[in-house]
């Protein structure tokens, strides 16, 4: 139903209950009234009860941080040769041939 759904029932049956004099023989305004402001109150108390229970909190552990944390520095050798650098890409075809 919905909370708003919930609000416009209370609301018309505390206007059929309180508000309205009207006269039918063989229905009362005044109890149709009661029964949709304790229709309108039944669905609030359930929306609002389903979603509490869609709201709890998922409670994850914290993530592990590293605080010691040790980095080498390394020393950069360079190539014997710097001038002449090779670089050798080799292709792999959906056929399986190999390609230089």
């Amino acid at each position: 139903m919905g909370i708003g759904g919930s609000i416009f029932l209370i609301a018309l049956g505390a206007i059929f209950a309180f508000a309205v004099e009207f006269d039918l023989g063989w229905l009362d305004i005044n109890v149709v009234g009661w029964v949709l402001m304790l229709a309108g109150i039944f669905g609030l108390i359930l929306t609002l009860w389903f979603w509490q229970n869609r709201r709890r909190a998922v409670v994850t552990p914290p993530a592990t941080v590293v605080t010691d944390r040790v980095v080498e520095d390394r020393e950069v050798v360079p190539p014997v040769d710097a001038t002449r650098i090779e670089e050798r890409r080799v292709v792999r075809r959906p056929t399986g041939r190999l390609y230089e």
